[in-house]
């Protein structure tokens, strides 16, 4: 912008200076010729009233050179010669002295003037007066010089003028963008402080109305969410009771522990819905000052103790279903920069699927395997798996269903930079596999040792 506004000055500038100087500079050289003619035109009439009371040689010489110390003034006396050097050409001096006519004229080397004078004896003498070529531009070039300087002047002024303001524009535009980019990221606390022409002012302040509000509304939202979190409470100490009452029995054990269980997710669902805005969920929390998130504060879980504690939650309501249910873990270290919270709903979503979308009695199974740059988490089932895969990645556009437990997956994926896929398994139903990037190294692990047993992708880091 800017690079534009400059162009624009440069422009419109150059096309005014050059329409004023064009006329000025033909101007300047029109004077300067009319005032060396006029000049010598009055010397030649100043010496006509010596002609008439004397035609002395010696006198009209005198009289000559008090006049013109250019020498440049001649006399043509009838029946003698030119007193001084004549540049006029014959046929002109024939014309004024024959026709006794004022000539004024431009020829090869300058200008002319021939004036006759008549004489006693009705003889005619001519008064010629010649100005070279230098005298008529003399001081042209200067005046030229001058204004052409007093243009670029103004050129570079007003560019210079252009710049300025377009750096005020673009810097406020700047600035409102990347207050919106940081929005975008989740930075709630962004703002701009309104800068630059009006428009751009009111722009910001709406930018900043919009921030704050939607803040309002995120925190209201968060509170709703809490409130009725809060709400269940009710019922599930009921269910506490009636496993008091259940005591002794086979059930009892199981009961508890399930009622346990989501006494604790529902916990973490409050204290989630209830901790500041700055802090979001799915890695995006506990932003640095520079607007990333250090090594030392980023989430991350061990995948593997995660997957692990959630299938055997799980196991319990497949072994009522009479659901086979395989668990296979890797044994290497699998740190990903997502909250134990956050990848337990991921695991929650995806075996909660298996449960909602195929017949008691599917087995499935879920497996977390490590690769060189990556975790990967499978979760597969034996039931009528996923017709259309891209659908089912849209929330509530899947056949059935809200879509909200892939979108989960796929959002923590996307968080750590990994991916979701989707495809038929080997067991003939659905096969999703989850891919996580591993978390960076913590501080406390870098070093010469570490890094022998790290894989090179974490060293090049």
């Amino acid at each position: 912008m800017r690079r534009s506004l400059a162009g624009v000055a440069l422009a419109v500038t150059s096309m005014v200076a050059l329409s004023f100087l064009i006329p000025l500079a033909a101007l300047v050289m029109s004077l300067v010729k009319e005032q060396s003619v006029t000049a010598a035109e009055q010397r030649a009439a100043a010496l006509a009233p010596v002609l008439t009371l004397t035609t002395d040689p010696s006198a009209l010489r005198e009289s000559v050179a008090g006049l013109d110390a250019s020498e440049h003034l001649v006399i043509h006396l009838p029946d003698a010669p030119p007193l001084g050097t004549s540049q006029a050409p014959a046929e002109l001096l024939r014309r004024a002295q024959q026709g006794r006519e004022s000539i004024s004229q431009e020829i090869p080397a300058g200008w002319t003037s021939l004036q006759p004078v008549v004489l006693p004896g009705d003889r005619v003498a001519v008064i010629e007066n010649f100005v070279p070529e230098a005298d008529l531009t003399r001081g042209v070039k200067a005046s030229w010089a001058v204004m052409v300087l007093l243009a670029v002047g103004l050129v570079a002024g007003s560019v210079m003028v252009a710049d300025r303001l377009g750096a005020k524009v673009v810097r406020s535009s700047r600035r409102l963008a990347q207050a919106s980019r940081a929005l975008g990221e989740g930075d709630l606390d962004a703002r701009v402080d309104p800068m630059g022409p009006r428009e751009l002012r009111d722009a910001g302040i709406a930018f900043n109305a919009m921030a704050h509000r939607m803040t309002e509304l995120l925190a209201v939202e968060r509170e709703l969410v809490a409130d009725l979190s809060h709400r269940l409470r009710t019922p599930l100490t009921a269910l506490h009771l009636a496993s008091e009452r259940m005591a002794g029995t086979p059930e009892s054990a199981r009961v508890e522990a399930a009622v346990a269980e989501l006494e604790t997710e529902l916990e973490a669902i409050i204290t989630a819905a209830r901790t500041p805005l700055a802090v979001g969920p799915m890695g995006q929390g506990l932003l640095g000052t520079d607007g990333h998130t250090s090594p030392g504060d980023a989430p991350r879980c061990e995948a593997a103790d995660v997957v692990r504690r959630r299938t055997s939650f799980w196991a319990i309501l497949a072994e009522q279903q009479n659901r086979p249910c395989a668990l296979e873990l890797t044994q290497e270290p699998t740190a990903v920069g997502l909250s134990d919270d956050d990848l337990a709903a991921v695991v929650d979503a995806l075996i909660g699927n298996v449960f909602r979308h195929t017949a008691s009695g599917t087995p499935f199974g879920v497996r977390v395997a490590r690769t060189a740059q990556a975790v990967e988490l499978v979760v597969e089932d034996s039931g009528p798996g996923i017709p259309e895969p891209d659908r089912a990645l849209s929330r509530g556009a899947s056949s059935g269903s809200s879509g909200l437990g892939l979108d989960i997956a796929r959002r923590a994926a996307d968080v750590t930079g990994g991916s979701l896929r989707i495809a038929r398994g080997p067991r003939g139903g659905a096969h999703i596999t989850v891919t996580l990037a591993l978390a960076p190294p913590l501080p406390s692990e870098r070093g010469p040792r570490a890094s022998r047993r790290r894989p090179g992708w974490l060293r090049r880091r």
